[in-house]
């Protein structure tokens, strides 16, 4: 990295009008990221009229700073009504909210502010001193690897993060089922539309989202008002006693930086998957496992990085090869050829200072997100003390106006309307839903990558550890898939030598 590239880079991210729009965009993306059932990509795609008018510089740097904070903002709604602003806070949305329930929200949102912190800049970092290279490791991923990737991050979620893991299974086979409605990704032929054109589309996870942990809620504290724990806390300051939460999951915090860049900069994968093999490794390798589920802050860190490091990780092939990393980059994508920068490795030789100075600016977005962080839970302590009849009723409003806004439909609402009954009554059988959303958003890159894998192998399995990391990825798989297994053999046996040797 040229020292006079990057002061050059410096040098144009100091420009006030560069900072100005940073800060607007910041304070949009928090804007649209902590109204429930508005996601990062819908902020991201508002924003891309507006950056017609834009030098090239400044509209990057909008898209990056709204991002940012629309994803972390996204945790606000969360914590506090149990509706998750993206998909990859969906894996800990109900750990943030059962820390509100238990009197500690602002545990729950510290926690998640300050780690999102930590996990943008760690993968700002890594962004800007080794984006060729990572990249370059990302092209070597075929089809084998996608598939096997995807596959260890359900079951991840299910083996090691579930405490009912039949239950919890079974809840990914209805979100994988729920996946494959609409055209077949290989023969184009229409699965399970029963002849509607809408379902032809697909299920979209985002209105699926919303009514699963919103609606369902509604309907609890409708139908059981006695049954739902009232929420009548207070918000603290959310950096009080943070320090001492953070250094206890300082392990946490570093291993999901790291997994969430290092997810984040496959490509097509983005950093949602990243959250949830976080969650279930924070709760596969504590101390303290039965404490997951009630409020406890290790998986809400190590999951919270991984979803905002996952953002400087998608960016890595976006930049040097034109390959979106998610939806966010590949909105990006459009604008950085709009204004002339096409991406690729000559864009390393011949606008070296713009591309640091893109780097830059996710250090400032990342950064801008402590102030305007605190001022977003500042700003939602009056959500607690909204009467629930009128909080229900928010509640609603936002529900239908997300799912309608997603495609500019009502099969959107019908969409969350069904789904949140489903939710409701799974949950009443005490089956989760988080895996449910995780099938529907992962279930497509399992089949597809499949059917493109066993095309090229000839039909032979075989084939899909052939490849020496497919092979590695495919072995850790298979194992994950045998820990409970054994886990049960060696607690029998063990029994068993307990008994033989009292009689």
């Amino acid at each position: 990295m040229p020292l006079a590239d990057i002061a050059a880079g410096l040098a144009m991210v100091a420009d006030p009008w560069v900072l100005t729009v940073i800060l607007l965009s910041a304070f949009f993306g928090l804007f649209i990221g902590a109204v429930p059932g508005l996601t990062a990509t819908m902020a991201t795609a508002l924003l891309v009229p507006v950056t017609f008018f834009m030098d090239p510089l400044p509209a990057v740097a909008a898209i990056v700073a709204c991002t940012a904070m629309a994803i972390t903002a996204g945790d606000i709604p969360g914590a506090l009504l149990r509706i998750p602003g993206t998909p990859a806070s969906a894996a800990y949305t109900d750990e943030a909210y059962a820390l509100t329930r238990a009197g500690r929200p602002e545990i729950a949102l510290g926690s998640s502010l300050l780690a999102a912190v930590a996990g943008g800049l760690f993968g700002s970092i890594v962004l800007m001193l080794a984006a060729p290279a990572l990249a370059r490791v990302a092209l070597g991923f075929s089809s084998f690897e996608y598939f096997w990737l995807a596959l260890l991050g359900l079951s991840c979620a299910t083996f090691l993060g579930a405490v009912d893991r039949l239950k919890a299974l079974a809840s990914l086979a209805i979100g994988m089922l729920i996946s494959t409605v609409g055209m077949d990704t290989m023969t184009g032929l229409p699965r399970f539309t029963m002849g509607s054109v809408e379902l032809m589309g697909g299920i979209s996870f985002i209105p699926a989202m919303i009514g699963m942990f919103a609606l369902s809620e509604v309907l609890r504290g409708i139908l059981w008002p006695d049954r739902v724990p009232r929420v009548t806390v207070r918000i603290g300051s959310p950096l009080r006693g943070i320090g001492r939460v953070l250094a206890s999951c300082r392990v946490n915090l570093a291993r999901g930086s790291v997994i969430g860049t290092t997810v984040g900069i496959l490509p097509g994968v983005g950093g949602d998957l990243a959250a949830w093999i976080c969650y279930a490794t924070a709760r596969r390798f504590s101390r303290t496992p039965e404490k997951f589920g009630t409020g406890h802050p290790e998986g809400l860190v190590e999951a919270g990085a991984a979803n905002n490091s996952g953002l400087g990780g998608a960016w890595v092939p976006a930049l040097v090869f034109g390959i979106p990393g998610d939806a966010v980059t590949a909105i990006a994508i459009g604008v950085l050829y709009m204004k002339g920068l096409n991406p690729g490795p000559r864009l390393f030789v011949e606008q070296a200072p713009m591309l640091y100075a893109v780097f830059a600016c996710f250090l400032v977005a990342n950064l801008l997100l402590i102030p305007l962080g605190l001022l977003a839970i500042r700003a939602a302590r009056r959500l607690l003390a909204v009467p629930r009849p009128q909080l229900v009723a928010a509640v609603l409003v936002f529900s239908i106006v997300g799912s309608f806004a997603i495609n500019n439909s009502v099969f959107g609402v019908a969409v969350m309307l069904a789904m949140g009954l489903l939710a409701f009554l799974l949950e009443s059988a005490r089956f989760p839903v988080a895996p449910i959303i995780l099938g529907i958003v992962l279930g497509p890159l399992v089949e597809q990558n499949f059917m493109t894998s066993m095309t090229i192998a000839d039909g032979s399995l075989p084939g899909f550890f052939a490849r020496p990391v497919a092979g590695v990825l495919g072995v850790v798989t298979i194992l994950v898939w045998l820990t409970p297994v054994l886990g049960a053999l060696l607690r029998r046996r063990g029994g068993e030598a307990s008994s033989g040797a009292g009689s």
